[in-house]
């Protein structure tokens, strides 16, 4: 068995043992209960992953709570074995805040100003998603630019890049991925990797 293998293996067993149990008459409890396809579809999945469930019941937010957890340390395990062909420092975060990173730094110093300003609340809103999962890369060092042969010296040009660590005194990750973590799916739900990606690209 490969590596992604193993590791999915294990995201699947984690994901059942503290995310998914079984309701009255063996419904999982990621099944539409008012949908007899939903039903079987979900007893067939668990069917063929094979691996135990949880032994008694969770509520939806410990449960999903749960699931992010699983899935963040899958995607880091995974994205590690893939290191040779993504090097960096690489930061992974349940719950973390789009404005914790580079590209959208900014919306933080919009907040403030929207929460101070009645007539900005209203036109500008203050909705900024907040993603389930996100993954980030530090900024280059200099020491990582200049690895195989001397591209930037000490104190010289591009000195306005976020990408250089060295132009900042606290400098800020880059988002790499925002990842809308959902155990079930309901319509609604389905709209959210949509309103996130558009929140995104607006900002």
């Amino acid at each position: 068995m490969n590596a992604l293998s193993t590791f999915r293996k294990r995201y699947h067993e984690e994901v059942c043992a503290r995310a998914i149990f079984l309701k009255r008459g063996g419904v999982p409890s990621i099944a539409d209960v008012g949908s007899n396809l939903s039903v079987q579809i979900a007893q067939q999945m668990l069917k063929q992953i094979g691996v135990p469930l949880h032994s008694g019941k969770i509520t939806g937010q410990t449960a999903g709570k749960h699931f992010e957890e699983a899935t963040k340390a899958f995607l880091e395990a995974a994205f590690g074995v893939l290191y040779h062909l993504r090097p960096g420092k690489w930061i992974y975060s349940v719950q973390g805040s789009i404005t914790d990173f580079a590209q959208y730094a900014h919306l933080a110093t919009l907040a403030k100003l929207i929460q101070s300003s009645k007539e900005l609340r209203t036109t500008l809103g203050s909705y900024v998603v907040k993603p389930d999962i996100v993954i980030g890369r530090m900024p280059f060092t200099d020491e990582e630019i200049n690895a195989r042969d001397l591209i930037i010296e000490p104190g010289s040009w591009p000195k306005l890049t976020p990408a250089r660590s060295q132009n900042r005194a606290s400098p800020l990750p880059f988002l790499h991925a925002s990842i809308s973590c959902k155990l079930t799916l309901r319509s609604d739900r389905s709209q959210n990797a949509r309103t996130e990606g558009l929140n995104l690209i607006r900002n």
